[in-house]
């Protein structure tokens, strides 16, 4: 019985009803402008949020290129620890290749 009345609501519904009007031939017509104006919109949002997750991790991996390298302020410290400490000062060209606490034991 059910199976009976989907079919004929389904026969009984106008084929206009079931196409888009490109279907039938109107490409120019409002509604199939407003279709390819929804499909570029879509497409726009999806290069949009996939251009976003690329400079996501642009951001990231700068950031990480910038964490890796000592800065001056970070070699005027170990300068200024290592004068603290008694041991004797480097050139600015020594010094800045160090980074207190990376690659020394500390006691």
């Amino acid at each position: 019985m059910r199976k009976t009345l989907i079919t004929i609501a389904l026969l009984g519904t106008p084929r206009a009803a079931l196409a888009c009007p490109v279907c039938f031939g109107q490409n120019d017509s409002p509604l199939a402008v407003a279709m390819n104006q929804g499909i570029l919109l879509m497409l726009g949002v999806v290069a949009l949020v996939l251009g976003a997750f690329a400079s996501f991790f642009i951001v990231l991996i700068r950031r990480a290129k910038t964490a890796e390298q000592p800065t001056r302020a970070d070699a005027t410290r170990a300068a200024a620890l290592r004068q603290a400490q008694g041991i004797p000062s480097l050139s600015r060209d020594e010094a800045s290749r160090y980074v207190v606490g990376e690659g020394t034991a500390q006691c």
